[in-house]
C-alpha cells in the first residue's frame, strides 16, 4: 500500500526540497514537531521511497562548466533490450546529467554539461553518434537558465 501523506509530511517535503541541509532540530521547528517524531517521519518518507536522497545544487558555470546542452536522440530500434542497452550507455557518460525517455519524434532527451564547446562536441561526435542503435541526434545549446526548481510543486 502506498504511503499516505498528511499535512505535516507535505511540510517536511517542502522544507527539505527548499534546504536539504537542514538539521533535524531546525526542520522540526519549521514543521511544528519536536525533533524525535520529526526524524521518525523523515525516516518513514525515506523508507517509502518518497525522499530518495540529498544533494548539493551547484553552479555549473562558477565551477568552470560553461556549456549546457539538451540533446534529442532517435534510435533505430525501440525494442526493450535496445532501450536498456542505450540507457546503460547513458549511465556511463559523465557529461549526461539527466536523461528521459520520450514519447513523440525523439526517443530520449539528454541534459549534458561540459567544460567547453570542444568537450561537448567530442562527446557528441565520438560517443553519442557512434553509439550502437543511435539513428539521429539534434543538439540545442542553452543561452542562459531562466529557472531551476528541483523537486515537485508543494
Amino acid at each position: 500500500m502506498p504511503h499516505t501523506l498528511d499535512a505535516t509530511d507535505w511540510k517536511i517535503i517542502k522544507e527539505l526540497q527548499s534546504d536539504g541541509n537542514l538539521t533535524n532540530v531546525a526542520l522540526a521547528n519549521r514543521v511544528g514537531l519536536s525533533p524525535p517524531p520529526c526524524l521518525r517521519r523523515v525516516r518513514v518518507l525515506e523508507q517509502a521511497g518518497l525522499i530518495t536522497g540529498y544533494t548539493a545544487l551547484v553552479d555549473e558555470t562558477a565551477l568552470g562548466f560553461d556549456v549546457t546542452g539538451f540533446v534529442l536522440v532517435g534510435l533505430h530500434s525501440q525494442a526493450e533490450t535496445d532501450l536498456h542497452a542505450f540507457e546503460n550507455l547513458v549511465l556511463a557518460w559523465p557529461l549526461v546529467r539527466e536523461a528521459y525517455m520520450l514519447s513523440g519524434e525523439s526517443d530520449y532527451i539528454l541534459k549534458c554539461v561540459a567544460l567547453d564547446l570542444p568537450a561537448f562536441q567530442n562527446f557528441i561526435l565520438n560517443d553519442l553518434t557512434s553509439a550502437k542503435n543511435v539513428a539521429s541526434v539534434k543538439t540545442n545549446l542553452t543561452i542562459r537558465r531562466a529557472k531551476q526548481t528541483p523537486g515537485v510543486p508543494v
